[in-house]
């Protein structure tokens, strides 16, 4: 037999060195110790095997941040069952798709969802609903105490799926990112070295854990270090602040820093125990890192990654951190820069950046034809546009894709514009992103009414979406016009759009 490639077993050893230390800590949530949150994973592994949950199973989790959200992330892990986080925004319309694409044993949902969700969950027959308050109670708690603490960790091998993560196409329909064990291990312990982490730091957590830089960078890293988090339930400018003396560091987007900026208690003393101040998710504006560091005394390091690749790219810890750059490629990624027809291209050229390594996802759940579109000659396609100069270091120029991301999370045009098109008072739509001073970019759309004699509502279109559509998809403004901009070959030119709104947050 193979060795068992579990990713749970180097999480363990870090689990194992600090039993005696608080693994949760911080204002939210009662203090939980790595002995504590040790015991609670493997009830929760002997929970799954009682509900015959078996590896390779699918568990779908839609709840509030918890620590024993956690504990139940882990306890997947060491069961060998996929995990499958999903956006507590997401409405039951969202939630259909993903049930019926993942075919799930097991729902693990919010209490507070649970009677809204009842005729969903009839629909497709799944076998268990669990649930998980906002306080970390509900029915997934009450059954723990039954089982033992003791739970052998599941064999699997090192492309075994651990996570699928949902991750919006240009069609409209998500696609999920199977990322393997040893996805997950690689990408960890590259991060674990270059950023130096130490045992004594201490991690303030206040990212959702349901994407990678929550779940996987942030999480990952102080559960193989054995090391603290200040565990949030969200982001607060001004309780961070407070914390920011009892930590050495902290992972944001880039929203986090702008709002951090406007707490007039920022400074340098505030901020003198921090060693590491980690932005991603959405590029980081050169004024928000040098406003930051003046009045920190901190560079903001950032990092790039995608779902299906976790982290790829990273500027040094130590050395310079230049804004508007993402660094470089870490120690066990390949990259090349890529024309439109596969060929690379030289430094300094502007082309697509395909990557290569062990980080890299397995491909998209039940979608081979689109997993074998995406990579070529062995490499993934980013989609993403970038540049490199002589040294290696990238600098990430736009999107090839109409991606916009905003707040930190990804939003793709074309599936707001599917609900959009439904709608009777509308005949088309085109969604884009636009410059705005807090999320990095806003969503707006533009329209053309189906009855021009007839006003359209903006603020009721705008209600019936968020019926719909998680809200951070749901356009800030709806304009209205006769009809929208074409090329010759009849496509909507969203690049003008762009330009004619793009001052509108500023």
């Amino acid at each position: 037999m193979t060795k068992n490639a579990n990713f749970f077993l180097s999480l363990q050893q870090g689990i194992q060195s600090s039993l005696s230390k608080p693994c949760i800590d911080g204002p939210d949530f009662p203090v939980l110790s790595y002995s504590e949150l040790a015991d609670l994973t493997a009830q929760a592994a002997n929970l799954l095997k009682s509900l015959g949950v078996k590896a390779g199973a699918r568990v779908l989790v839609q709840t509030q941040k918890t620590p024993l959200g956690i504990a139940f992330y882990l306890a997947c892990l060491r069961s060998g069952a996929i995990y499958v986080p999903l956006n507590i925004a997401y409405t039951a319309d969202e939630l259909d798709y993903f049930i019926e694409d993942t075919e799930p044993n097991l729902f693990v949902c919010d209490s507070t969802k649970r009677k809204t969700l009842e005729d969903l969950f009839s629909k497709h027959n799944i076998p268990t609903i669990l649930e998980i308050n906002s306080s970390g109670q509900g029915s997934l708690l009450d059954q723990l105490n039954a089982f033992p603490k003791q739970h052998e960790i599941v064999h699997v091998d090192a492309d075994d799926i651990a996570v699928i993560l949902y991750t919006s196409g240009t069609t409209g329909k998500p696609k999920g990112a199977m990322l393997s064990h040893d996805n997950l291990n690689s990408n960890a312990q590259s991060l674990y070295k270059i950023w130096d982490w130490q045992k004594d730091d201490v991690l303030i957590h206040a990212l959702p854990i349901f994407h990678i830089h929550g779940l996987f960078v942030a999480l990952h890293l102080s559960l193989l270090g054995g090391t603290s988090m200040l565990f949030l339930s969200r982001f607060d400018a001004g309780q961070i602040t407070q914390l920011l003396p009892q930590a050495s560091v902290l992972m944001g987007v880039p929203t986090f820093y702008t709002r951090l900026l406007q707490q007039d208690s920022l400074n340098s003393d505030l901020c003198k125990n921090m060693r590491l101040f980690v932005s991603g998710s959405a590029p980081l504006l050169e004024e928000t890192s040098n406003f930051f560091a003046e009045r920190s005394g901190h560079r903001i390091l950032e990092r790039y990654g995608m779902s299906e690749t976790g982290m790829l790219m990273s500027n040094p810890l130590d050395g310079e951190k230049i804004p508007g750059t993402v660094g470089f490629a870490l120690p066990d990624v390949s990259y090349r820069v890529c024309d439109d027809d596969g060929n690379t291209l030289s430094p300094g050229s502007i082309g697509t950046l395909h990557v290569k390594g062990p980080n890299i996802f397995q491909g998209y759940w039940r979608n081979p034809e689109k997993t074998k579109q995406e990579f070529k000659e062995g490499y993934f396609i980013t989609g993403d546009l970038v540049n490199e100069d002589s040294d290696g270091r990238i600098s990430i120029v736009g999107r090839n894709k109409d991606l916009i991301i905003s707040g930190g999370y990804n939003v793709y045009p074309k599936e707001v514009e599917l609900v959009m098109d439904e709608f009777e008072a509308i005949s088309e739509s085109a969604v884009i992103g636009v410059s705005h001073p807090d999320f990095g970019e806003a969503v707006v759309a533009v329209v053309v009414q189906s009855n021009l004699d007839q006003k359209l509502d903006e603020q009721e279109i705008i209600n019936n979406l968020k019926n719909r559509l998680a809200a951070y998809k749901v356009p800030k403004k709806i304009f209205v016009k006769d009809e929208l901009p074409r090329n010759t070959m009849g496509k909507v030119q969203k690049n003008l759009l762009r330009n004619e709104y793009d001052k509108l947050f500023k």
